[in-house]
């Protein structure tokens, strides 16, 4: 069990940073200190709404697999 759970943890770590570099950027460092508020977010696309779906699945999905790889060695026990 635990080698099926490190399997699929380590195909959602490989996805879930796959799936950050997709993301476009939004402006760098400037625009976390201000620089750029003239920018608009709310003109994304629908790929960009899905991306964002999916990667917040995939990273949920990581959690919980991090998760059980804590938790099973101590439950054979």
């Amino acid at each position: 069990m635990t080698y099926l759970v490190i399997g699929v943890h380590s195909i959602l770590s490989i996805a879930l940073v796959v799936l950050i570099l997709l993301h476009s950027g939004k402006g760098g460092v400037s625009g976390i200190f201000g620089g750029g508020m003239s920018e608009t977010f709310s003109g994304t696309s629908v790929i960009e709404k899905n991306l964002t779906r999916v990667t917040v699945g995939v990273a949920t999905a990581f959690f919980i697999t991090t998760g059980l790889l804590v938790f099973l060695p101590s439950l054979r026990s």
